[in-house]
């Protein structure tokens, strides 16, 4: 990849990085598993790759261990997928965290995290966080970001010296094994919402930040709080798009599932794209419907995300 500016950057993320490990045979349980596929996970990491293959400058802010699989991580990063590694710090202390993925069901498979005692990326420090961050055109974190200290107050210093400038984009993203309580999530997500000026989650995530599983009603309160932008993902429903102006729910994409991993990163990295290129927020979010389809039915998450001429020939084939 040449040499990119900082200063190029069109797009920034902030979080986890996994190496994940695909079974190879599906509808068995990892007991019955005899072989992994080896790829890139974390889904603000998902999110820079599916940036970049989208034709985005994109760069992710971690951490790795001083292990080899943080150095595939890096090196992947930059070779493979095109995206900036120059913010992938390594930890001294802790291990790269792994992530398997048992493919039963292909929908919603479950993961088996080894991040003991947690991921490297909860030590991200200010002396981490690049200046760019403060202006960088779309800047992308998670709700598990506020999971420890000193991740937490890491990146809240970051969205306050953003001053809510567009577009910073809050993925709601609750994974309950790196939280203490619901309530304790739900507190410090919630404290990020208000930093935020675009807010994705799914109805779970979404009880989990403001309080409500219903659709509308989350929507109305991440506007109440500032938001510029809503969106709440009704799974087989579709998507709730919403602005203080207008509101819209978009069909969803049929595919046959392979691995439901990843979909959400692919929405992630279209969606980021489309505010990029001033879409309107609808029309964002067909695309990135489409996106996450072709990712359902592909295995593994990184290596899945799509180009934009496979969006373009998926929404071709459905008029």
């Amino acid at each position: 990849m040449a040499e990119t500016q900082a200063t190029d950057l069109e797009v920034l993320t902030i979080g986890r990085v996994s190496v994940d490990l695909y079974p190879q045979q599906s509808g068995v349980p990892l007991s019955k598993v005899q072989t992994f596929y080896k790829s890139i996970g974390g889904s603000p990491t998902n999110v820079a790759v599916a940036c970049a293959r989208l034709g985005r400058r994109a760069a992710v802010v971690t951490r790795v261990g001083d292990d080899g699989f943080g150095q595939y991580i890096r090196s992947e990063l930059a070779e493979k997928f095109g995206v900036d590694n120059r913010y992938v710090a390594t930890d001294p202390d802790l291990r790269t965290a792994l992530a398997f993925c048992a493919l039963d069901p292909p929908t919603d498979p479950p993961l088996l995290f080894y991040r003991e005692p947690r991921g490297p990326e909860m030590n991200l420090r200010p002396t981490d966080i690049p200046d760019i961050a403060a202006t960088v055109p779309v800047l992308w974190t998670a709700g598990s970001r506020f999971a420890q200290e000193p991740s937490r107050s890491t990146v809240l210093e970051v969205l306050e010296r953003r001053q809510r400038r567009p577009h910073t984009v809050l993925d709601l993203d609750y994974r309950p094994s790196f939280w203490a309580s619901p309530q304790d999530a739900g507190a410090h997500i919630g404290q990020a919402v208000d930093l935020a000026t675009v807010a994705v989650g799914n109805r779970t995530e979404c009880e989990i930040a403001i309080g409500t599983a219903d659709p509308h009603t989350a929507a109305d309160r991440l506007l109440e709080r500032g938001v510029s932008l809503a969106i709440v993902k009704l799974g087989a429903d579709g998507v709730l798009v919403a602005t203080p102006e207008n509101r819209a729910e978009v069909l969803p994409k049929m595919v046959e599932v392979v691995c439901g991993l990843g979909a959400g990163d692919a929405f992630g990295g279209s969606l980021a794209d489309g505010l990029l290129a001033g879409l309107d927020p609808v029309e964002i979010v067909i695309r990135a419907n489409a996106a996450g389809a072709i990712v359902a039915g592909r295995l593994a998450c990184s290596d899945a995300m799509p180009t934009p001429g496979e969006i373009d020939e998926m929404l071709g084939r459905e008029q």
